[in-house]
C-alpha cells in the first residue's frame, strides 16, 4: 500500500464504474458475460431488478434468463435478495458469515435446521412453519452458504438446502472486497461494511489483509481506496458511454449511502428524488449521467427527466425503454414523460 495519494476526479470515477460495470457497452450472450453483470451481485429484492440490471449489460436477455444454469438467488449482503454467478456463491454468503458468537449459532441453527428437510423445496413461510422458527432465521442461515431461493416476486420465496461451498471463507471475503473495490470504487471502510452487512470492523480488517494490493486516492468526496490493478483504468480517457440505460432500484451503480450519493448525483434535490425515502424509482442514465428516475406501472413507464432531454436523449431512453425483457407483458411498452417539479 503506498503513501502518496491518487487524485481523481468525479468524471474519471464515474466513466470507470461505467466501464467495470458493462454499462458502457453491452457484453455478448453467455454464462461469463452474465457472471461479469453479476461481478459484485445483482440485487433483486425488487420483482425482476436483477433481470434489468442483466439487460443493461447483456445482449439478448430474456424474460427468462434470470433463471440461467449460471445463476443463483440468496438472501445475500443486507439480507436483500441477489441474484450471483453459481461460481460465486461462497463470495456473497460465507464471506459475510457473521464473526460474533451469537449470529454464527443463530446462522448454523438455521442452516441444520433446513437441512434436516434433506433437500425438499418448499414455500418459504411453509418452512418456517415446519421447523417452527421465524422466516428471519433462514435468512441468517444463508450466510452459510447452504440456502438457496427462488422468487419470482409474486409469491413467497422457495427454499431449500445445499451442500454448502468449497472455499475458504477468509479468501472469500477478501475477494468480496476486491469485487467491490472494483466495481464500486474508491470506497472506505463506512462504504465497504454497509454494502456488504458485515459493519465497519470487518471492512476494516479486509481492506487491511488487501493492504498490499491497494492504492490511497483523494476524490471530491474525500479520501478512499482503489485496487492497485485499477488504477490505469482510472487515468484511462474515457470511451464513449451508451446513449441510453435504464437502471432498476437498487442497481449496484445507484447503490450507495452517504457522501457516495453525493459523488454520484450532485443536486441534493435530485438525490431525494433518486433515493426516496420509501420504495426507490429506477435510474435513468444517458450518455452517462443519471438524468433521472423511471417507474413502471404494467407496461407503461413512467419517465420523469431533471432537465429537459434533447430529442436524441429522449429517442434512446425510448429505445431502450421498448426493448426490455418483462416478464408477462404482451404488446408494445410505452414511455409517458413526466415534468419534474
Amino acid at each position: 500500500m503506498t503513501t502518496a495519494l491518487l487524485d481523481l476526479t468525479r468524471a474519471q470515477i464515474i466513466a470507470f464504474r461505467r466501464r467495470a460495470g458493462a454499462l458502457d457497452r453491452r457484453l455478448p450472450p453467455g454464462p461469463d458475460s452474465l457472471r461479469q453483470a453479476a461481478w459484485a451481485g445483482l440485487q433483486d429484492s425488487m420483482p425482476r431488478a436483477a433481470l434489468l440490471s442483466i439487460h443493461a449489460r447483456v445482449e439478448g436477455t430474456e424474460p427468462a434468463t434470470w433463471e440461467d444454469p449460471a445463476l443463483v438467488q440468496l438472501w445475500g449482503p443486507r439480507h436483500n435478495v441477489y441474484t450471483v454467478a453459481a461460481r460465486d456463491l461462497a463470495l456473497f454468503s460465507i464471506a459475510i458469515h457473521p464473526d460474533d458468537e451469537r449470529g454464527r449459532r443463530r446462522a448454523d441453527q438455521g442452516a441444520a435446521l433446513l437441512a434436516g428437510l434433506g433437500g425438499a423445496r418448499m414455500n418459504h413461510e411453509e418452512v418456517s412453519r415446519v421447523l417452527g422458527v421465524g422466516q428471519g432465521l433462514l435468512m441468517y442461515a444463508a450466510t452459510t452458504g447452504t440456502v438457496l431461493i427462488r422468487w419470482d416476486g409474486a409469491r413467497r420465496p422457495t427454499v431449500w438446502s445445499v451442500p454448502p461451498p468449497e472455499a475458504d471463507p477468509h479468501e472469500a471475503r477478501l475477494e468480496l472486497a476486491r469485487r467491490y473495490l472494483h466495481v464500486c470504487g474508491p470506497t472506505t471502510t463506512a462504504a465497504l461494511g454497509w454494502w456488504s452487512g458485515l459493519g465497519g470492523r470487518a471492512a476494516m480488517a479486509a481492506l487491511e489483509a488487501l493492504a498490499g494490493e491497494l492504492t490511497p486516492v483523494r476524490t471530491p468526496i474525500g479520501d478512499g481506496w482503489i485496487l492497485a490493478a485499477d488504477e490505469d483504468g482510472f487515468r484511462a480517457a474515457p470511451g464513449p458511454a451508451a446513449p441510453a440505460r435504464l437502471l432498476p432500484s437498487g442497481d449496484v451503480f445507484l447503490l450507495f449511502q452517504g457522501l457516495d450519493r453525493e459523488l454520484l448525483v450532485p443536486d441534493a434535490a435530485r438525490r431525494q428524488a433518486l433515493w426516496t425515502s420509501r420504495v426507490w424509482p429506477g435510474g435513468v442514465l444517458v450518455d452517462g449521467e443519471v438524468v433521472g428516475t423511471w417507474r413502471r406501472a404494467g407496461a407503461t413507464l413512467t419517465v420523469q427527466p431533471w432537465a429537459p432531454l434533447s430529442p436524441a436523449g429522449r429517442q434512446a431512453v425510448e429505445r431502450e425503454a421498448a426493448c426490455l425483457p418483462l416478464p408477462g407483458i404482451r404488446g408494445p411498452i410505452s414511455v409517458r414523460w413526466e415534468d419534474w417539479p
